[in-house]
């Protein structure tokens, strides 16, 4: 299977990281009631957290490792799109260099933290040549991701289509007055 690289803001991997890791979380609260018994609420999902190790190798692969520190520092968050993992607007929260650099080799691990709440968790839709729209779009469907205070009739609204055709486009969502943050909605 071949994938398509990895990319953050304006850098492309030259050949995808080794290895990545995903962790979603969920916070819970825990609430005791009398007679040792207790009952756990969901306070929903947070940030999704992507992490992995990968290589650069052969003539200036030092050069290509300072060409992505250059990206982690800036004080932004960017659209990551990843080989498997959902495209997502995510902030560059770590880079390790994990051995002394050779000009022909290093190894390194980063981390990206999904951006959660406001409107900056839409995805956005990244085309081959990097260019942006207003949602994420997969073979020309278009995909919103649901945030606080959302309604499938804001949604449609933002989106000039009417609320049935959204209904229509997401039978999986058996109450259309029940959406919840995160969940991925079709709205095209």
């Amino acid at each position: 299977m071949n994938l398509s690289p990895m990319r953050f803001k304006n850098f492309v991997w030259p050949h995808n990281p080794r290895t990545y890791t995903i962790t979603f979380e969920r916070k819970m609260a825990l609430h005791k009631i009398p007679f040792g018994r207790h009952y756990l609420q969901s306070l929903g999902q947070t940030r999704r957290v992507l992490r992995g190790t990968g290589e650069f190798v052969g003539e200036g692969a030092y050069d290509k490792f300072k060409e992505l520190a250059t990206v982690f520092y800036e004080e932004t968050p960017g659209v990551l799109i990843h080989p498997v993992w959902v495209t997502t607007t995510a902030w560059f929260a770590a880079l390790e260099l994990r051995q002394e650099p050779k000009e022909d080799y290093v190894a390194y691990s980063f981390e990206f933290w999904e951006v959660v709440g406001g409107d900056e968790t839409r995805l956005t839709a990244v085309s081959p040549s990097g260019g942006s729209g207003g949602g994420s779009q997969f073979g020309g469907e278009v995909w919103y991701t649901v945030v606080k205070g959302d309604t499938l009739w804001g949604i449609s609204r933002r989106y000039g289509v009417s609320l049935a055709s959204v209904i229509a486009l997401n039978p999986r969502i058996k109450n259309p007055n029940l959406i919840f943050v995160g969940q991925k909605v079709r709205v095209k």
